[in-house]
């Protein structure tokens, strides 16, 4: 009996536009089994249909028949359905919501009366897995940590069917490893783990099985290593070699700390007027906080970052709407900058005018969403539109956290090109801070590696190779 099997599945949010369309899958106890697909193809709705999400909490016509260990969800509620599978969203922010992560993994373990030193017990056991401390504050958390405590949750339920959208998304390459590593042993003791995931050179060597999704259809695809190597090449850098000329910011003795929680401690270097700039480290490591402090979004503990932007930003200058047009920050969790109704009205909010908004749609290829909700897109899709919607205000300075989540291969590169061709048009200074192999030396003229909150070395694209050890 399959752990999970769907025959000849559609479903339709509006009783219309069909999303998924005669999908037949199946996925086995003792297997990791892999989802890949393009971003919008319609895999994060299918992971809801395995989880029960869909048709008991979203809405729409589902017909067809799916099981899970043989029982049907249909009339099924979803408390049974959650004892037997256990889901990671591909926005772990979207399932927080305790303040220290002791309670968090403790909260799913109370709501099926386990007794409390039941509880103590599984969570001692699944923060040690997945590197977490349970007095840690689930808010001071990276993306990457996030990603891990959410998974820890799951682990800690027992439930023998794992569902896990993007799990890899944030995580350094050491952390991907890890988990790939953990989730593999758990297959090896009889867990069905279903993995969604655009990083396919990090999850296909541990695979049992790979189906591919496009345009809400999927087939099963034997020969992996072909797959694989169509989808997991590095993208070149068509640009020259960058020359120097004067620096734009200048980082001395830079610290930051939440509380007793020292995360950047004497962290000093320079960022050259008109660079790309790749910040390196594992998660955690202060990266985030970095390109935050830059913004000016938050305020140094210690130290003295300058600027030579423009002589009126000077360190009494209170960051607005000046500073953000010359600053344009992409957020590595898109949910905290959309917010207007429509896609076009994302873009053309902030735009240097009507027309380049309209520009912007085109070569980011989103026009066709354009009178889509934000939020009613795919996480993939979510990164587009909030890039393109900064990319619209012609910042001098353009700060990326993971831009490139959530893309499939051909959208990676796509998008790739168009953060180059932006860089090249408007000679903007590009800091992204990224773990994927794939683009980083493709945006990266220079590179700093972070290690425990200071910085550790700093080079060109020959640290980016030996970071990743490409």
């Amino acid at each position: 009996m399959s752990a999970v099997e769907l025959r000849d599945v559609c479903f339709s949010y509006d009783g219309q536009n069909k999303v998924l369309e005669h999908v037949s899958f199946t996925a086995e106890h003792g297997q990791i089994t892999l989802l890949a697909g393009p971003s919008g193809c319609g895999k994060s709705t299918l992971l809801s249909v395995l989880s029960g999400i869909i048709p008991n909490i979203t809405p729409g016509d589902l017909v067809g028949e799916v099981c899970i260990d043989g029982l049907s969800i249909l009339g099924c509620g979803t408390d049974e359905i959650c004892r037997r599978v256990g889901i990671v969203l591909q926005n772990p922010e979207a399932q927080i919501v305790h303040k220290q992560v002791e309670d968090e993994i403790a909260f799913g373990l109370e709501n099926i009366g386990l007794p409390e030193e039941k509880i103590a017990h599984q969570i001692d056991i699944v923060c040690e897995l997945m590197g977490l401390d349970k007095s840690w504050q689930t808010r001071t958390l990276s993306g990457g940590q996030k990603q891990r405590l959410m998974t820890a949750c799951a682990l800690a339920m027992g439930q023998r069917i794992l569902v896990l959208d993007e799990p890899l998304a944030n995580l350094d390459q050491d952390g991907s490893r890890e988990l790939m590593e953990l989730l593999r042993d758990l297959a090896g003791h009889g867990y069905a783990v279903i993995v969604v995931e655009h990083r396919l050179d990090m999850v296909l060597p541990y695979a049992d099985a790979l189906w591919a999704m496009e345009k809400g259809t999927v087939r099963k695809i034997e020969e992996k290593t072909a797959y694989l190597r169509t989808q997991t090449q590095k993208i070149a850098d068509p640009l020259p070699p960058f020359e120097p000329e004067d620096d734009l910011f200048t980082l001395e003795h830079v610290s930051y700390r939440v509380g007793d929680q020292e995360i950047l401690r004497d962290v000093t270097f320079s960022i050259p007027r008109g660079t790309r700039m790749v910040i390196l480290g594992e998660n955690g490591c202060g990266k985030t906080t970095l390109l935050r402090l830059i913004a000016r979004l938050n305020r140094l503990s210690g130290g003295n970052i300058t600027q030579s932007l423009d002589p009126k930003f000077d360190r009494r200058f209170k960051p607005g709407r000046a500073w953000f047009r010359a600053v344009g920050v992409v957020y590595q969790n898109p949910n905290y900058q959309l917010f207007m109704p429509t896609v076009r009205q994302e873009v053309a909010f902030g735009a240097v005018s009507e027309a380049y908004a309209d520009e912007i749609l085109e070569q980011f290829s989103i026009s066709h969403l354009a009178q889509r909700h934000p939020q009613s897109l795919s996480e993939g899709q979510k990164r587009r539109v909030s890039i393109a919607a900064i990319a619209a205000t012609k910042p001098k300075v353009l700060l990326l956290d993971e831009p490139t989540v959530g893309q499939d291969y051909q959208g990676l590169k796509e998008l790739v090109e168009l953060l180059n061709a932006l860089h090249r048009q408007t000679g903007c200074t590009m800091i992204t801070v990224t773990h994927d192999v794939r683009c980083a030396e493709a945006l990266c003229d220079r590179a700093v590696l972070i290690e425990d909150g200071m910085v550790q070395r700093q080079g060109d694209k020959e640290l980016v190779r030996v970071y990743f050890g490409a």
